[in-house]
């Protein structure tokens, strides 16, 4: 899509949506839908709805790959909601760089973001030719393994301390009729996978070779092929587990269908909902066990320009909001990520957000490939990803070739 085509000519239209009955009604449109996020998603709502505004929900089910276009097509066909979620990184760059998303660094100030937002990166996402067109959130990051603990003592097998340990009670699990990995058929699970296994058994140097500095010689050498066997073991881990969405895998491992998963930190929102309690119930490994590194990237929200003083004046209503410490504590408490502010009270947070916690302030966190890659570099890696996870017929030789020409061209 190419925005900056014709933003000029709808610049002029830009206009409140049809469903919005008051100014200080504001639509917020985002794709947490699960029983996790809906849950955390409400505290942000409950927050706005006590400064007098309203918070008009406008979730779409199917994750963001399938929300994005939506909100992009809508903010460029001069239908903009109110506030709209993206990622941290650059997926909504060419928006603000079209005028079609509000300069939010007055507000900025006013908080006083960039003393209390950590780590500053999140920020950093956020800001365009020194100005700030965003909110950051939360702290999200993928690298984590999270493992029904009955399900091994089923199987006969110790519950594993890192992701070797995993590995090798895979035949033990598939005996006593556990599927090992439970794997969403959704394209950035399989994305997300890889690049978990590059950073937690490749390491920092590696994950900055690759990502980072964009070595394609790094990503088609000997160190990347390791990562790529260690995918294959994935893959035939994951075998038979037949669902989509990364929630219904989850639900997989909180019901003892499947013994692990790698997915994000938001997988904790799933089971707090389910009543499961961390330590005892099941287990979470940073880093798979193996590394003590995570990524932080996580959400922010972005306002598209509205020609309507109040619900401009909302828009900073919210933006304050979402960066409060009250409401970063309640929202992230849900979710299962980490504020993003360093001066809340988080007594309260399970043993799994306590080892993301310490992570973080070991200085421990990395850039994201969402903020570093472009989403065009994104989308190729994705393709690859999702072809080489649902085909064992894909050698990890053909897939890492394939790969290190996406990161010589990625940008």
């Amino acid at each position: 899509m190419n925005i900056r085509a014709f933003a000029a000519a709808l610049a002029a239209t830009v206009v409140l949506p049809l469903g919005v009955a008051q100014a200080a009604d504001l639509e917020v449109t985002h794709w947490w839908t699960s029983g996790g996020e809906a849950a955390a998603v409400a505290e942000f709502a409950k927050a706005f709805d006590a400064t007098g505004n309203k918070w008009v929900d406008g979730a779409i089910a199917g994750g963001g790959s399938t929300a994005r276009p939506i909100m992009i097509s809508r903010i460029t066909g001069g239908d903009p909601m109110g506030a709209t979620q993206f990622n941290h990184g650059r997926q909504a760059q060419e928006l603000v760089e079209a005028g079609l998303m509000r300069d939010l660094t007055d507000v900025a100030e006013k908080g006083n973001w960039k003393e209390v937002i950590k780590p500053a990166s999140l920020l950093d996402s956020c800001t365009i030719d020194g100005r700030i067109y965003c909110v950051p959130v939360n702290i999200h990051s993928w690298q984590w393994l999270w493992l029904n603990n009955e399900a091994f003592e089923k199987a006969g097998v110790a519950v594993p301390k890192d992701w070797n340990e995993f590995v090798a009670a895979g035949p033990k699990l598939k005996e006593a009729g556990i599927h090992p990995l439970a794997l969403g058929g959704q394209p950035w699970q399989a994305n997300g996978l890889f690049d978990t296994l590059l950073l937690a058994l490749g390491g920092k140097e590696l994950h900055e070779k690759v990502y980072v500095e964009k070595d394609a010689e790094a990503a088609a050498g000997p160190e990347v092929a390791k990562i790529f066997e260690a995918a294959a073991q994935a893959r035939e881990l994951s075998i038979g587990t037949n669902v989509q969405d990364w929630n219904q895998a989850t639900n997989m491992v909180i019901t003892g269908k499947a013994a692990g998963q790698v997915m994000g930190d938001w997988a904790q929102g799933e089971f707090q909902i389910a009543g499961k309690v961390a330590g005892k119930d099941y287990s979470c490994l940073p880093g798979l066990g193996v590394s003590q590194y995570i990524t932080t990237g996580g959400d922010a929200f972005y306002f598209p320009v509205l020609k309507d003083e109040e619900g401009s004046k909302a828009q900073d209503a919210l933006a304050e909001v979402l960066v409060a410490p009250e409401t970063q504590v309640a929202f992230n408490l849900k979710k299962g990520s980490l504020p993003i502010r360093g001066d809340v009270d988080l007594a309260s947070a399970n043993d799994c957000m306590k080892k993301g916690l310490e992570i973080v302030a070991q200085g421990n966190a990395l850039t994201s490939t969402d903020q570093l890659l472009s989403p065009d570099s994104q989308s190729q890696k994705q393709d690859l990803m999702t072809e080489f996870f649902s085909s064992t017929s894909m050698t990890p030789e053909a897939a890492q070739e394939r790969f290190a020409e996406i990161i010589s061209s990625a940008d």
